[in-house]
């Protein structure tokens, strides 16, 4: 395949933008949370687990531990009970009550509305960050890119970084500021419903004449990290 240039993969990208907002303009996030704090907490928790599995364990967790308050003097033992059919439960209930610690210590029980802050709890990455800033607080300072993101980008050749930390720089210089809001929601649901993993649908893929993997899509996807 010839060498693509910028102005083109930036031209591409807008149009996979453009079709991406045709099938799932308005889309909206799957897990469940009512304000900024239960947000990143839910966030946290979904890493590696499916966001059906979070939504069976928050209402409980919630219930329980429904403040930053609340959950900073929670026993990390009686947090893992709760959420221990989740992958990773141990890890994550260490890390919930450590992120409520700081959210008190710190930022007077409010979640703080910067990147830099916000990666600094415990369990948060610029994946996590991300999705809090847009949903929570309305603020775009990059594109969260999880598994389904960067698999989708690696196959449109949109980036051939080794991790998803790296693909985001890729894609923020080769999409448009004004459309990376919507890109994780709407990418999550392409990935579940067609550029799935194992068995994607290339051929009836709506992005298969501007893909560069259609037909051939593990060619292109060789993912190095989970984050």
């Amino acid at each position: 395949m010839a060498r693509e240039s910028k102005r083109a993969k930036r031209e591409r990208a807008r149009e996979v933008c453009r079709r991406m907002g045709e099938l799932y303009g308005g889309a909206q996030s799957a897990l469940d949370y009512t304000d900024a704090f239960s947000l990143v907490i839910c966030v946290l928790l979904s890493a590696q687990t499916t966001d059906a599995a979070v939504n069976k364990v928050t209402p409980e967790l919630f219930r329980r531990w429904p403040t930053p308050e609340a959950m900073a003097a929670a026993d990390v033992a009686e947090v893992g009970e709760v959420i221990r059919t989740i992958g990773f439960w141990r890890a994550k209930a260490q890390h919930c009550v450590e992120t409520a610690q700081m959210i008190v210590a710190d930022y007077g029980g409010e979640v703080p509305r910067t990147m830099e802050e916000l990666t600094r709890l415990p369990g948060v990455g610029r994946k996590t960050a991300n999705i809090v800033l847009n949903k929570a607080f309305g603020i775009v300072d990059g594109i969260a890119v999880d598994t389904h993101v960067y698999r989708i980008a690696t196959r449109l050749r949109l980036t051939s970084a080794p991790t998803p930390h790296a693909a985001e720089r890729d894609l923020l210089d080769v999409i448009d500021r004004n459309l990376w809001e919507n890109v994780n929601e709407e990418w999550i649901h392409f990935g579940r419903e067609t550029c799935t993993a194992q068995r994607p649908t290339c051929d009836a893929c709506p992005l298969a004449d501007i893909c560069p993997s259609a037909g051939r899509p593990n060619r292109w996807f060789k993912p190095k990290a989970k984050r």
